[in-house]
C-alpha cells in the first residue's frame, strides 16, 4: 500500500519535478561551470593590473601592464573627432603583430599569441549598455566581453587575453556622458589613453621571471653542468661554479633555448638562454570632444546667416547696376 501510494506521488508531481527541480540542478551545474571558468584567467592579463594596481596609469602617464610586457610595439586606435551627449560610439583598436610566429606558452610549448587592451576614458564616459548598443555595432563587437576596470573605475575598459588572430582588432562601444544629468561633465575635449600588447610577459607582478623571457647568470664562473628537468613542463637546472669555488644551481623554466654548454666560462648578467618573447606592449593616446548640441545649431544658424547675407547683398548689387544702367541711358 505503502509502495502504491508513493508511486502516485511520484507519478502526481512529475511535471513539477520538470519544471523545478531538474532546472535548479542545470543551473547549479552551469553557475559551477562558469565559476571555474572565471578562476582560470586569474592568472593572466589583465587580472594582474586590477589586483595590484587602483588605477591602470601611473603618474608618469605609463600604463602599468609596461611593467611585465617589457617590449615595445606599436597599437592604434580611432574614434569620432567629436560625440553628442548620451550617445553610443564606436572606438577601434588595433593591435597589429605578424600572426604567423608562435610564442612560448606556460607549458613550454609553442602556441598562438593572445591580445589584451586597457582604454582608459574621461569621466563619465563609459561601456555602452546591450540595449542601447545599434545591431550592426554588435555585429563589429561580436563575442568579445568587455568589462570595468572596477567598481569605481567604469570609465576604464579592459579586454583579454583572446586570440590575437581573431581580435587584433577590437571595436569598443562607448556610451557618451550628458552634462544635462550630471553637473560634474562639461562640454570639452577631452584625452583618451589606450595599452595594447600581444603575446605573455616576461615578468610577474611579484617580480619573478616567466618562461617568455632571456634568463642570465646570476655569478661569474664556469658551467660545470646542464640537467635537463625531468617533468612535462621540460627544462633544466644550470650548475654554475664561481671564481672562490662555490656551486650555484639556476633553474631554467621549460621554453627558452640554452646557448651555452658545460665547460664555458661565463660572466654576471651574460645570457644563458636565448630570448623567447615575441609580443610586446604600446601605448597610445587621442582626443575626442563632447560636442554640445546648442553649439552645433548655433553654427548652423551662423552658417545659413552668412549665406542669406551674402545673397542679399548680390541681389542688391544687381538692383544697384539696374538704376545705374538705366540713369546712363536716360
Amino acid at each position: 500500500m505503502f509502495n502504491q501510494d508513493f508511486l502516485l506521488i511520484i507519478a502526481m508531481n512529475k511535471n513539477y519535478l520538470k519544471k523545478t527541480i531538474l532546472p535548479f540542478f542545470l543551473g547549479l551545474i552551469i553557475n559551477i561551470i562558469f565559476s571555474l571558468g572565471n578562476f582560470l584567467p586569474a592568472t593572466a592579463y589583465p587580472i594582474f593590473a586590477q589586483q595590484n594596481y587602483a588605477n591602470p596609469r601611473e603618474a608618469n602617464g605609463r600604463i602599468v601592464c609596461a611593467n611585465c610586457h617589457l617590449a615595445q610595439k606599436s597599437v592604434e586606435i580611432e574614434v569620432p573627432q567629436a560625440v553628442l551627449p548620451d550617445t553610443v560610439f564606436e572606438a577601434v583598436v588595433k593591435i597589429p603583430y605578424d600572426q604567423q610566429i608562435k610564442q612560448i606558452g606556460a607549458n613550454g610549448k609553442k602556441t598562438d599569441l593572445n591580445v589584451g587592451a586597457v582604454l582608459i576614458l574621461p569621466e563619465g564616459f563609459k561601456l555602452a549598455p546591450n540595449d542601447r548598443i545599434p545591431e550592426e555595432m554588435k555585429n563589429k563587437v561580436g563575442n568579445l566581453y568587455y568589462q570595468a576596470y572596477s567598481e569605481d573605475k567604469k570609465n576604464i575598459l579592459v579586454i583579454g587575453p583572446v586570440a590575437g588572430k581573431e581580435h587584433s582588432e577590437m571595436v569598443f562601444p562607448i556610451l557618451s556622458p550628458d552634462p544635462s544629468k550630471d553637473s560634474t561633465i562639461a562640454y570639452l575635449k577631452y584625452p583618451i589613453y589606450l595599452g595594447g600588447n600581444r603575446g605573455r610577459g616576461q615578468l610577474y607582478p611579484d617580480g619573478s621571471k616567466s618562461n617568455n623571457t632571456v634568463y642570465t647568470s646570476p655569478i661569474t664562473g664556469e658551467i660545470k653542468s646542464i640537467e635537463q628537468i625531468q617533468s612535462k613542463k621540460g627544462g633544466y637546472n644550470i650548475t654554475i661554479t664561481n671564481l672562490d669555488g662555490e656551486d650555484i644551481v639556476e633553474k631554467i623554466p621549460g621554453g627558452p633555448e640554452l646557448i651555452i654548454k658545460q665547460g664555458q666560462k661565463i660572466k654576471a648578467d651574460e645570457p644563458l638562454t636565448n630570448n623567447p618573447n615575441v609580443g610586446g606592449f604600446g601605448q597610445m593616446d587621442t582626443e575626442i570632444v563632447l560636442q554640445n548640441p546648442t553649439r552645433i545649431f548655433g553654427l548652423l544658424v551662423f552658417f545659413v546667416t552668412i549665406l542669406l547675407t551674402q545673397i542679399f547683398l548680390v541681389l542688391k548689387k544687381k538692383q544697384f547696376e539696374k538704376v545705374q544702367l538705366a540713369e546712363m541711358n536716360f
